[in-house]
């Protein structure tokens, strides 16, 4: 589910941006007919006064979840207005420049690459058709030059401003996917630390700077005592919620140099730099303690929730499967040791 929203998500801000263009271009509609009433066109004058409850529609069928409804009207609109200032006061106007708007929004609004890409070549030839007849044919209602001009000018400024918005979005739309896909890549979607695959590149870098300075380095691996009865007994739901958890205490009681993933099923690692035997035992214990003395009824349990940790240091020129292989080794120990108890590799 929450894969979905994240999928969603850059729809669901393309459906504010296109509420927030609906408020933008009804009150340059507005600005649209005192400009032409001014100018005495009142054909265009009142045919933005048409505009604004087209766009006030739109935006409420926006708010409502009818978007086939809203585009449909902001299509009509659009191409509308565009044709009849080209065709009243000419092409010079530059009201074929809100056309243009429709280009990105198509790529940017369509799952299907081949329907936008039609749009936008049927775009293409009602512009091009738009500019033939402005050439044939003289503006059926001029204006002065310098009335002209002025009308491009607040065309071009409010396409640019337009224009600018959008890209804005895009740009942070792109930005906010690849902080999403990094995450996704990096971290567990249940306890929102990292995968195992991350933790691994992490830990190599790890190691060879501690091959390259003679740093100190330590791992924990930490597994949850009798999680398959939590299961069993609770369902598998009330031990998603015992590892979450966890992983919440985990992040809690480490230092803040140190980094854990979730290592597999019920098991955890955390790498602890800069750390030597001593020094990861006694963080070990802390975490060991965080997580027994955690009240776990108020998530259904009727006892408490124990780790069990194996502490390895790293040995220079040693891989890192062997580094985790004596962590283990040592949490195997622990586990029969009487389980909820911190045991270092020899």
């Amino acid at each position: 589910m929450e894969a979905r929203r994240r999928l969603d998500e850059p729809r669901s801000q393309f459906w504010l941006m296109s509420l927030r263009c609906c408020m933008l271009a009804g009150s340059v509609d507005v600005a649209f007919f005192f400009i032409f009433h001014y100018l005495g066109s009142p054909i265009l004058a009142w045919v933005n006064v048409l505009s604004v409850p087209m766009y006030a529609t739109a935006y409420w069928a926006l708010l409502n979840r009818r978007n086939r409804l809203a585009v449909r009207l902001i299509w009509i609109e659009v191409m509308v207005h565009a044709a009849l200032g080209s065709l009243l006061i000419g092409w010079d106007s530059g009201f074929h420049y809100y056309l243009l708007m429709f280009i990105p929004a198509l790529y940017a609004g369509n799952r299907s690459f081949a329907w936008a890409t039609f749009a936008v070549f049927c775009l293409w030839l009602f512009y091009v058709a738009l500019n033939i007849t402005t050439r044939l044919v003289e503006p059926l209602q001029p204006i002065s030059d310098g009335a002209l001009q002025g009308v491009y000018l607040f065309n071009l400024t409010t396409v640019f401003g337009m224009f600018s918005y959008l890209s804005l979005y895009y740009m942070l739309t792109v930005k906010r996917a690849h902080r999403d896909l990094k995450r996704m890549a990096t971290t567990d979607p249940l306890t929102r630390l990292f995968n195992r695959r991350h933790m691994v590149e992490l830990a190599n870098q790890d190691i060879s700077g501690s091959d390259a300075d003679g740093a100190r380095l330590a791992f924990l691996l930490m597994d949850v005592d009798h999680f398959k009865q939590i299961n069993d007994q609770h369902g598998h739901d009330c031990g998603d919620q015992v590892l979450s958890q966890i992983s919440q205490l985990l992040q809690a009681t480490l230092r803040e140099q140190d980094y854990v993933g979730r290592w597999g099923g019920e098991e955890f690692l955390a790498v602890l730099p800069d750390t030597d035997s001593l020094q990861a035992q006694q963080i070990a214990e802390r975490v060991r303690m965080a997580v027994a003395d955690h009240d776990w009824g108020r998530h259904g349990l009727d006892a408490p929730v124990t780790l069990s940790i194996g502490i390895s240091q790293y040995r220079s020129g040693e891989v890192l499967g062997n580094s985790i292989a004596r962590a283990d080794a040592a949490l195997y120990a622990s586990k029969h040791g009487g389980r909820n108890r911190v045991e270092v590799a020899g």
